[in-house]
């Protein structure tokens, strides 16, 4: 039977602009949605006559001329197609984002509106499994289509066939056909194969490894191994019943880029919905990538991300708490791989804790810190030390670790997020009392020698001063419990940034040059103290005693240069040139003394 051609009710052309540009982020959509009508048939069949199984795809290939998938679900009866025509055709484009997407007509009009990006022409046969006489609906980008009762018999089900256009042919030829069949429906609990060149036909789709992990562990790393591209670390099993919500996270087995969140493959009803969506898992799970497939979330419009709902917020907090619970399990129970798993991820870990405090109260106490008591974990330092001491940069605990009490613990916060971290100990733990010293306040807080010495004491700082004048380095006598120590190198981190500036002058040019000396200006002008480093040398120390007994200005002004380049070396300072010249002088003229060259022969001239 004949049918009279029609005039949709909506610019055809302007759907497809609008699904190609605000829905759908590809062309290569279409096969998904095909997939999804045929797998929605075929559970409509089970229900009716418990039939349906089977999804068949023939690519476009010169002999067939066209693109067919067909399936053995419930099918179309005529009054159907008129509701299908109904929906395609609805008289605005707002309606397009608003097809009811649960409704299996509605599902069917909007996969056929799809096939529009990759095709010219769309015909769809079908016979219902609810009887009736078989369909034909023929629909063209020209914005026409053609309804017609078919006298000829067709099995139960529905074949949907597409011309192609000519610029995405491409996508319905064997080799794109296959590649997005097991993509999309490798997976999916129905067989779907795809016919081969040549005869015979390929069987796309297995049972999901990421389901069954417990049954078949071994199948479960590989899959693993195939998505990371290495084996992971470990394995979680992920489950959120309420939601039909199961799969599986893989632990990284490097540390990601920082910042980095790791996106979570998902599938709906094990039809492939994203590789890469980003709000299933909560964000401070970036040491993970899952695998998860849902009966019970919400697709959007373009079936590639998820509806921010009840339902998700569940799910989220759900599995977060599943990979919450490995960690502590894996603690108790095997603390050997948690080390490993903390020493892999622990920079991402720090910069997370920060923010996050659900991960900071079950996760920090594996965390470790560089201290003078060797790297600690958090857990062990604040069992040990209900009062905790942290310098904030590098430089400065170098330089306060050497007169630090060994009663006493000192963090170095100079690693990155660790002052942070340190800092963040007491909301944690509130027995934890935390405190910032500075190298100033540290040199204060050192005893002066004995007052039987102070004279001696003083007149040393007094001519060790003079020695170092020309190094910008004044002396300080102080009385440290390290006898093995004969000085410190001891600068504020004002004073070394000034230092690296005076550093970078000599290396660049004027233009720049100026502008340091301008920052230097200005720095000094707003500080009230005297803006030099300091030779610490310790009273403690034999040699430094000894110097107050030496007589010999040459010998005694080499010896404190000496300890000056020592004291810079002890600290991991970068030398200046000046202070590379200063040592090789220095030790050339202790030989040349300790040989007993004397007079003019000396290099260092009248330093005598």
């Amino acid at each position: 039977m004949g049918g009279d051609v029609q005039q949709f009710q909506v610019d055809l052309r302007g759907v497809v602009d609008l699904l190609s540009r605000h829905i759908y982020s590809s062309p290569r959509v279409y096969l998904r949605e095909l997939l999804q009508n045929a797998r929605d048939a075929i559970a409509a069949r089970r229900e009716v006559d418990g039939g349906g199984s089977r999804i068949r795809i023939t690519p476009l290939t010169p002999e067939t001329g066209e693109f067919v998938l067909r399936d053995d679900g419930v099918g179309l009866t005529a009054a159907e197609v008129a509701d299908l025509l109904a929906t395609v055709g609805r008289s605005s484009k707002r309606d397009i984002f608003d097809l009811p997407r649960s409704d299996y007509l509605g599902q069917f009009g909007i996969g056929l509106l799809s096939c529009f990006m990759v095709a010219d022409t769309i015909v769809i046969r079908s016979r219902s499994a609810r009887g009736g006489a078989p369909v034909e609906w023929t629909g063209s980008a020209d914005g026409t289509f053609r309804v017609r009762e078919l006298d000829e018999e067709l099995p139960v089900g529905t074949s949907v066939h597409l011309v192609p256009r000519f610029d995405a042919d491409d996508l319905l030829r064997p080799a794109a056909v296959h590649e997005l069949a097991t993509a999309f429906g490798e997976f999916l609990p129905v067989r779907v194969t795809v016919d081969a060149q040549g005869g015979g036909e390929l069987d796309i789709t297995r049972e999901p490894p990421f389901l069954d992990a417990a049954g078949d562990p071994d199948a479960a790393v590989e899959y693993g191994r195939g998505l990371l591209g290495a084996a992971p670390l470990d394995v979680i099993e992920l489950h959120e019943p309420a939601t039909g919500t199961r799969g599986l996270a893989y632990v990284l087995p490097s540390a990601p880029p920082p910042g980095a969140r790791q996106a979570t493959r998902m599938y709906l009803g094990r039809m492939l919905l994203a590789e890469r969506v980003d709000d299933v898992l909560p964000d401070w799970a970036f040491f993970v990538r899952a695998v998860v497939d849902s009966t019970g979330l919400a697709p959007t419009a373009s079936r590639e991300s998820l509806v921010e709902d009840a339902a998700l917020e569940r799910v989220r907090e759900q599995l977060g708490a599943g990979i919450r619970r490995w960690v502590l399990e894996l603690g108790l129970r095997e603390p050997h791989r948690l080390a490993q798993f903390v020493a892999v991820h622990e920079v991402g870990l720090k910069s997370l804790v920060r923010h996050d405090e659900e991960l900071a109260r079950f996760i920090t106490r594996w965390l470790t810190v560089e201290t003078t008591h060797g790297t600690l974990r958090i857990g062990d330092l604040v069992e040990r030390y209900p009062h905790i001491r942290y310098a904030q940069t590098v430089d400065e605990f170098r330089q306060v670790a050497g007169i630090s009490p060994a009663d006493e613990v000192l963090v170095n916060g100079g690693y990155l997020y660790d002052a942070d971290l340190v800092r963040l100990l007491p909301e944690l733990h509130p027995h934890v009392t935390v405190e910032k010293v500075d190298v100033s306040g540290e040199l204060d807080r050192l005893d002066p020698p004995p007052l039987d010495d102070r004279e001696a004491a003083v007149a040393l700082e007094e001519r060790a001063g003079a020695v170092l004048a020309a190094s910008d380095c004044a002396v300080v006598v102080r009385a440290i419990d390290r006898p093995d120590l004969s000085g410190l190198y001891v600068a504020d981190p004002e004073v070394l940034r000034a230092i690296d500036r005076g550093r970078t002058k000599g290396i660049t040019g004027s233009l720049w040059g100026g502008v340091l000396d301008r920052i230097d200006q200005t720095l000094s002008a707003a500080r009230d103290d005297d803006l030099s480093a300091r030779l610490c040398l310790n009273w403690s120390n034999r040699v430094v005693r000894a110097l107050v007994r030496v007589e010999d200005e040459a010998v005694f002004a080499r010896t404190v240069q000496l300890l000056y380049i020592q004291a810079l070396l002890a600290g991991h300072h970068p030398l200046r040139d000046a202070d590379r010249a200063l040592m090789t002088t220095a030790l050339a003229d202790l030989v040349a003394l300790s040989a007993g060259i004397e007079g003019d022969a000396l290099p260092f001239g009248d330093a005598r």
